[in-house]
């Protein structure tokens, strides 16, 4: 069965009877942040409905990203603080106190993808959530500036008095009406620096010149037409996507590398052509996998050519199914076929290729896609226009806010957008930028969508941010961060017979502060 196919199970397949499922709040996605949002509304006796389009729980938090990006880890408080406590009370009990060291739980930041979501399954089933799967977002339907209900493609309508988008997409809120942004601001729109085209992209750049024309003078596979744009120029491009590896150099849990069907050695002449100009290359310069506990590792993207599918998924955020699953697929056959010509390919050094099938991924995660991870990294995808629009401004300069409701400290962090030609036929990476910050403040407007939009929805992940403020927003322990402040949000609306946007958010902030979330940060600095 094709990978999409795959993917797909559960989503496009109708029931022979529809149902109705009515709650005070209705989730829509599954995704770690989208998993706190409705513990936070059962934890406080409401009842809520956790809907997630494919069959898989937790999104990118199970699926494979184990090395946590962090940031000051004083500032991750509330339930997401108590998902890696969890985490690390399982080592521990598991395997002894010295599990929790740096090279292996890192205090319950660096986990085994089954592992996490055990943990997330376990606090979900404590009070009692039970997710429905396969619940693809088809149609809403809107009363005025009122959210009444969505339907699925499996035939279920759900019905709710607040609504929460917990998709990496923002599927619920597109088709709520509200207003969004995709791709990049220019720089001039919120006056940020780091904005728009990027005059010259440092890292993961190409450190010897190579040749992106073949003897023909066509572009070889993996480089866009172009053009680049002018440095601080808007465009329509998204960063790179890819899936995070679990893998193992463990012989009794290793599964070689796949050759996928449709692999075509031609698609990597690039990449042999890297090689040729850097024979010396080891596998940490093409790829960075971060070893995980039971020697398994998240491995991420490094290098000018890597486990990044750059340029292949500008169409995916307003992408239909079908056009999902097929760039799903693509980002499946490239990544795999990456690996294969690794593992395979006679222009491969062998010092290299030997060192890269000392490794695979790992027998026991992941079982039933095969030991390949089910979540495919939605970096960035649609971004809110909110209530408020978080800027560069407010991760690097005006860093406190009255409505605070988390905090974030993570690196701004870009990966690349682009792969285009120079004038003299080399290859350029473009669109890349890492930028060190201190922790600021994450204001509850940005959840908020502008009234006259929708009244009851609120959105976790597709937060009102412009795409510099969403490079260091964009994390798993951010995203549940900002779940919980959803779910306590949804259940004050409730209680007090408001909109989303007119709650009283000294209430909110005295909620979270009660359930142990960080609320300023003062105080907090880098490395602590």
């Amino acid at each position: 069965m094709r990978w999409s196919s795959l993917i797909m199970v559960g989503l496009l397949v109708g029931r022979l009877v529809a149902a109705e499922h009515r709650a005070d709040v209705v989730v829509y996605g599954g995704t770690a942040g989208g998993a706190l949002a409705a513990l936070s509304v059962a934890r406080q006796g409401k009842s809520v409905l956790l809907v997630e389009p494919s069959q898989h729980l937790g999104g990118m938090l199970t699926g494979g990203l184990g090395a946590t990006d962090t940031g000051v880890r004083a500032g991750i408080g509330g339930y997401s603080r108590e998902f890696f406590q969890r985490v690390r009370s399982y080592y521990v009990e598991k395997y002894g106190p010295s599990s929790a060291q740096v090279n292996a739980c890192s205090d319950g930041f660096r986990f085994e993808p089954h592992v996490a979501s055990l943990i997330l399954r376990g606090m979900l089933q404590e009070a009692r959530i039970e997710p429905k799967f396969g619940q693809l977002l088809t149609r809403v339907e809107k009363r005025s500036q009122r959210l009444v209900s969505f339907s699925t493609a499996a035939g279920d309508r759900f019905v709710g008095r607040v609504f929460i988008d917990a998709t990496y997409e923002g599927d619920l809120m597109a088709l709520a009406g509200v207003r969004y942004h995709v791709g990049r601001e220019a720089r001039q729109v919120y006056e940020e620096s780091l904005a728009g085209v990027q005059a010259f992209s440092k890292f993961h750049q190409w450190p010897v010149p190579v040749k992106g024309l073949d003897k023909d003078g066509k572009r070889l596979p993996l480089i866009q037409e172009g053009p680049l744009g002018e440095p601080g120029q808007g465009d329509r491009k998204v960063q790179a996507y890819n899936f995070r590896l679990c893998m193992t150099d463990r012989s009794d849990n290793l599964v070689p590398w796949p050759k996928p069907p449709r692999y075509d050695p031609a698609r990597y002449e690039l990449l042999a052509r890297y090689l040729q100009a850097k024979p010396d290359l080891t596998m940490g310069q093409l790829m960075h996998p971060v070893r995980m506990p039971n020697r398994k590792t998240d491995t991420n993207n490094n290098g000018p050519i890597s486990t990044d599918h750059i340029g292949a998924n500008w169409d995916y955020p307003e992408g239909d199914a079908q056009l999902r699953a097929r760039i799903w697929q693509d980002h499946l056959d490239y990544t795999q076929g990456f690996f294969w010509f690794l593992a395979q390919d006679p222009r491969v050094p062998k010092k290299l290729q030997k060192e890269l099938n000392s490794w695979g991924l790992a027998r026991d995660e992941f079982v039933a896609t095969k030991h390949w991870p089910p979540q495919l990294y939605i970096r960035e995808a649609r971004r809110m226009i909110g209530a408020y629009v978080m800027t560069e401004r407010d991760i690097r300069k005006d860093i406190l806010k009255d409505d605070v409701v988390g905090i974030g400290s993570y690196n701004t962090d870009s990966h690349h957008v682009q792969r285009v030609l120079r004038e003299d036929g080399t290859v350029l990476n473009e669109g890349d930028f890492q930028v060190p910050l201190e922790p600021y403040a994450i204001p509850y407007r940005c959840l908020t969508p502008r009234p006259n939009e929708c009244e009851n929805l609120l959105v976790p992940i597709c937060v009102s941010s412009s795409h510099v403020a969403y490079g260091t927003i964009r994390m798993e322990p951010v995203f549940m961060i900002l779940g919980q402040a959803a779910g306590n949000a949804a259940v004050l609306a409730i209680e007090s017979d408001c909109s989303v946007q007119t709650i009283p958010i000294a209430k909110l902030q005295e909620r979270l502060k009660a359930q142990k979330a960080v609320l300023s940060p003062v105080g907090l600095r880098r490395g602590k």
